[in-house]
C-alpha cells in the first residue's frame, strides 16, 4: 500500500481507501458478515481510510465501522458526512445546533470522540455561499470533535467556491474516465492550494467493471433502479449522469484499457491513482473479492500519454454530450 497525504493536513492515507455507502444500503441487500469480513481483509491490506455518512442505511455504515475499528481507532481514519438527513436547501439545517446534533449523533454511531474529517454531503451552492456553515466546523474542529473538515461537492463550480474557504481540507468529487470534467481545472487547483481529493463513485457506479450487460437488472432497494434518472437525488451520483443503457455501450468501447492489467476494474482505478492530484480513490464494496479486486489496481501499469489522450478524446466526442446532472 502507498500513501498520500491528505492535503495540507498531518493525515497520511492510503491511496485505495474505501466508501461504505454499499454496506450500509441502496445498493441493493447488504450481508453484515460479509461487510465486516472485508472491511477486516481491507485494513490487513493497509488500508487507513474510511468514508461513510449519517444517511448510509440511516447510521448502519458507521455503526458497522464502529464495530470492525474497534481498538484501532488511532490507525484507521473515518471520514463522515451530514446534512442530507435534514432538508439540504433549508438553512436551518446548517445551524450550530442542527450540525452538532448531527456530529454527536455520528460520533456516538462510529463510537469515537474525534471525527478525522467531517464532511458537508453535497449541500447547494447557495448555502456554500451563504458561509454560515463553515463557522460552525470551525468551532467543531477548535473544541476537538472534528480534525479536520471539508465538503462534498457535486459540479466543479461548487469545489472552485469551496476552494476558497480557508480551512477546507478536503474536496469529495466524481471523477472516474466518464466524468472527466474535474481534471480540466479542479483538481489541479486544489492540488496547487493544498486541499485533498477524494475520488467518489471511480466505477461510475459499476459502468466501469465492465461486467454490466442491457440485461442487467437491479435490486427494488438499489439506487442504480430507483435513482438512475435522478427521480431521489442528483443523477450525477448514479452511472455518472449516463442512462444505463448509454453507459453500458460506452463501457462496452472500453474494454482495451483492461490489456495487461488484468480487468477494467483495476485499469480504471489506476488511471485516477496516474493523477497527482488525487489522494485517493474511495471505491465501494460487498465482500472480500471486490476489496482484493480493487487493491490489485495497485500493481498494474500506469498509462501512458498516447493512451490518456485516447482518453480524453474518448470522453469530450463521445461520452460529455450524454452526461445529465449538475457538473
Amino acid at each position: 500500500m502507498q500513501y498520500r497525504k491528505l492535503g495540507s493536513s498531518d493525515l497520511l492515507v492510503s491511496e485505495i481507501s474505501f466508501g461504505t455507502w454499499a454496506i450500509g444500503g441502496s445498493w441493493g441487500s447488504v450481508d453484515d458478515k460479509q461487510s465486516l469480513l472485508a472491511l477486516e481483509a481491507a485494513m490487513e491490506a493497509g488500508v487507513n481510510l474510511f468514508d461513510t455518512a449519517d444517511v448510509y442505511g440511516g447510521g448502519h455504515s458507521e455503526r458497522l465501522l464502529a464495530q470492525a475499528t474497534k481498538g484501532r481507532e488511532d490507525e484507521i481514519h473515518i471520514a463522515t458526512k451530514f446534512c442530507r438527513a435534514g432538508d439540504i436547501h433549508d438553512p436551518s439545517t446548517y445551524s450550530e445546533e442542527s450540525v452538532r446534533s448531527y456530529c454527536e449523533a455520528s460520533l456516538k454511531r462510529l463510537e469515537r470522540e474525534r471525527l478525522d474529517l467531517y464532511q458537508i454531503h453535497c449541500p447547494p451552492l447557495q448555502i456554500l455561499q451563504d458561509g454560515r456553515v463553515f463557522g460552525v466546523l470551525d468551532k467543531l474542529v477548535e473544541e476537538g470533535k472534528v480534525r479536520h473538515y471539508g465538503v462534498s461537492v457535486e459540479s466543479v463550480e461548487e469545489g472552485l467556491f469551496c476552494l476558497e474557504q480557508p480551512n477546507v481540507r478536503a474536496l469529495q468529487v466524481i471523477v472516474n474516465i466518464f466524468r472527466q470534467k474535474p481534471l480540466e481545472q479542479l483538481l489541479d487547483e486544489a492540488h496547487r492550494r493544498g486541499v485533498a481529493i477524494l475520488v467518489r463513485l471511480p466505477l461510475a457506479s459499476g459502468l466501469l467493471t465492465g461486467k454490466f450487460t442491457p440485461q442487467t437488472t437491479f435490486e427494488a432497494d438499489d439506487h442504480r433502479r430507483f435513482n438512475e434518472n435522478g427521480e431521489q437525488f442528483n443523477v450525477g451520483e448514479t452511472f455518472a449522469g449516463l442512462g444505463f443503457a448509454k453507459g453500458v455501450e460506452l463501457a462496452g468501447q472500453l474494454g482495451w484499457i483492461a490489456e495487461g492489467r488484468g480487468n477494467m476494474t483495476r485499469a480504471s482505478l489506476r488511471w485516477l491513482l496516474d493523477h497527482e492530484a488525487v489522494t485517493c480513490v474511495i471505491p465501494g464494496f460487498r465482500n472480500v473479492s471486490q476489496v482484493q479486486d480493487n487493491l490489485a489496481a495497485l500493481d498494474v501499469p500506469s498509462f501512458t500519454e498516447t493512451e490518456n489522450e485516447r482518453l480524453r478524446a474518448f470522453y469530450q466526442e463521445q461520452v460529455k454530450p450524454f452526461i445529465r446532472g449538475s457538473y
